[in-house]
């Protein structure tokens, strides 16, 4: 990177790329929120097949234009499937296209909403993906031409041909690379055809060395047959040794037999005593677990009770936050009809909605504290 130009490395590296005047910054936020609301319109095909999923999290007015887009996605689908009624396809298109327009208003009001949306809904590879890339590619393409002076074309100009001139040179190099490889790959041909005729004098030569030999072996032969004979002699000599060892070894294991079986009898008294032992040992581990099983049937007795009293709570608590969901849309209708003059009423709500809500989470915890308390006093006591 030192010997790149300024220029020449801020288009190679579009990182470097930040606006500097108003006008390129409103051209780039333009092109900006266009890519977003591509990438929510590829996401509302996913979110109308599964609506009564995403409808809490949607809300009742985004809920209600989703479902009248759909109605209308259907009854264009219809038209297209049986054409003849021009005026009536270009009126739905109409309403089908404010009813897009209504949507990625709702959504871009609410940003946090779409960005939770696009990490939780998996949409498969599709051609508006490969558009939305191609767009994305064009606003890179775009910031690059806004950002790029005169000087700074030149550069990258000048950059380009000094880099044709290397790799011109380095072709020249590479040629002559090539032609000494080729001498250098003949000379290693040469050389192997030396090594294969020293190779075929070398087969020649042991050729006779094999024929030498055939005299050699038949001399050891002769030699390992009189060899034979006189072990066949010292072997018979050596067998009837062995056999007055095996007689006097067969007369010594049966002492050791009688010995051993008298050690025996003694251990098996012995193992006896350890079986004993081991039953009684067995029996008391029964009485143990006995005790620790009822023990437990009483614990687990107890941990099911409070099992229950909590599923009370969480309903309680699902009775609240459906209340703080109803109270979180009147003040959102209200807002709107109200505009300016029903902000500081807004704000009162809002800060008797967080009151009642952290009064209403108090009471809860404080019954379920209590209620811990009698639960662990009713365990220790037990």
């Amino acid at each position: 990177k030192a010997g790149i130009p300024l220029g020449v490395l801020k288009v190679l590296d579009p990182r470097q790329l930040k606006p500097d005047i108003p006008e390129t910054e409103r051209i780039l936020t333009v092109l900006d929120e266009t890519i977003v609301k591509l990438e929510i319109t590829r996401l509302i095909p996913r979110i109308t097949g599964s609506l009564e999923r995403y409808a809490r999290m949607l809300g009742p007015e985004l809920t209600s234009s989703l479902l009248e887009h759909q109605k209308l996605s259907m009854e264009i689908q219809h038209l297209l499937a049986n054409p003849g009624d021009e005026e009536n396809m270009r009126a739905v298109e109409q309403r089908l296209k404010h009813s897009l327009r209504n949507i990625l208003r709702l959504f871009l009001a609410n940003p946090l909403l779409y960005h939770g949306l696009k990490y939780e809904i998996r949409v498969r590879e599709s051609a508006a993906d490969v558009f939305i890339r191609a767009f994305m590619e064009f606003r890179d393409f775009t910031l690059e031409r806004l950002l790029t002076s005169p000087d700074e074309e030149k550069e990258k100009l000048q950059f380009m041909e000094d880099i044709s001139l290397r790799v011109e040179k380095t072709m020249e190099t590479l040629s002559a690379l090539r032609e000494e490889l080729a001498a250098v790959t003949q000379t290693r041909d040469e050389q192997l055809n030396r090594k294969d005729k020293t190779i075929e004098e070398l087969k020649t030569s042991m050729e006779n060395l094999a024929k030498d030999c055939k005299a050699e072996i038949r001399h050891i032969m002769e030699e390992g047959e009189k060899q034979q004979k006189e072990d066949e002699k010292a072997s018979q000599d050596r067998c009837a040794r062995l056999k007055q060892d095996a007689q006097l070894l067969g007369a010594r294991l049966n002492a050791l037999v009688l010995e051993h079986q008298a050690s025996e009898l003694v251990l098996k008294q012995e193992k006896c005593k350890a079986e004993q032992e081991i039953q009684k040992w067995v029996q008391k581990y029964d009485t143990d677990m006995t005790e620790k099983q009822a023990t437990y049937e009483e614990l687990q007795d107890a941990y099911s009770e409070e099992k229950e009293q909590l599923a009370l709570l969480m309903e309680k608590h699902a009775l609240l936050l459906q209340e703080y969901t109803e109270i979180e849309e009147e003040r959102r209708m209200l807002e709107e009809k109200e505009e300016e003059a029903a902000r500081e009423e807004a704000r009162r709500n809002d800060a008797a909605t967080c009151i009642q809500a952290f009064w209403k989470g108090h009471l809860v915890r404080s019954i379920y504290k209590s209620k811990l308390k009698k639960a662990k006093r009713k365990s220790k006591s037990k």
